[in-house]
């Protein structure tokens, strides 16, 4: 079997990088359990500019998926300690909107749907033809940063890739990464209150106290306003409303 994957994913000479100098290197989680698959994958769409992180197992996924930002996820569904769709279920459920493609060797219709109805974006059976690989993961890229470019604030407007606030009142702040981060998680999903266990978990992941989530809410409000976040006494944080 790994021979005849090596013969599908050799990488062609002279391919041309998936994005432009001057672009973000998207970050991608690859999360499956056949060591060889992983390993050439890693290689190969490192090899596109993407910053790859692989897990080999679901729980290993899980805790990666919910404290590092990642751009899209491979995602195969037979995996140790918890199954793909579990695992895809499970992200959704938490609020993890990153796009996933699942890539897996169960590839009957039914299969197809069930991983749709999952969450996924995408669904690609193994063998897989690489080109068509790499192509369905540059069309989500694309929609993804689309449909993430900016987020609507009650101050303003959040551009994300900038991590720049344009405010209704005319000013612009720039946040730095982990003041983006921590408004990122309250913008996406505004009616959510998010403990600070939850902060912690996503935005703070190597942080040892939960004071720190105060701090960096003592910063986004010194910036953005002190209604820019609510407090929710005895439960956490919620994006401000206006």
């Amino acid at each position: 079997m790994a021979h005849a994957l090596q013969r599908e994913l050799a990488t062609p000479i002279g391919r041309l990088p998936l994005t432009e100098p001057t672009e973000p290197a998207p970050r991608l989680l690859l999360v499956e359990d056949d060591r060889d698959l992983a390993e050439m994958l890693t290689e190969i769409l490192r090899s596109e500019g993407y910053l790859v992180e692989a897990a080999s197992d679901g729980q290993q996924g899980l805790h990666l998926a919910l404290s590092r930002p990642y751009e899209l996820m491979v995602l195969d569904r037979g995996l140790p300690a918890i199954e793909g769709l579990d695992l895809l279920t499970r992200l959704r459920s938490r609020g993890v909107v990153t796009p996933v493609l699942v890539l897996s060797a169960l590839g009957l219709p039914r299969d197809r749907v069930d991983g749709l109805n999952a969450g996924a974006e995408d669904y690609l059976s193994k063998p897989f033809d690489l080109d068509e690989l790499l192509a369905r993961l540059r069309a989500l890229l694309r929609r993804h940063r689309e449909e993430a470019e900016s987020l609507t604030l009650p101050c303003g407007r959040f551009v994300i890739d900038s991590r720049t606030v344009l405010l209704t009142d005319g000013r612009t702040q720039v946040l730095s990464d982990r003041e983006s981060s921590l408004l990122e998680v309250f913008a996406r999903r505004p009616q959510q209150v998010f403990s600070r266990q939850e902060l912690m978990s996503r935005v703070f992941p190597d942080a040892e106290e939960e004071g720190v989530v105060d701090t960096y809410v003592h910063y986004l409000r010194r910036k953005l306003g002190k209604a820019s976040v609510r407090t929710i006494r005895g439960l956490g944080y919620q994006l401000g409303r206006s």
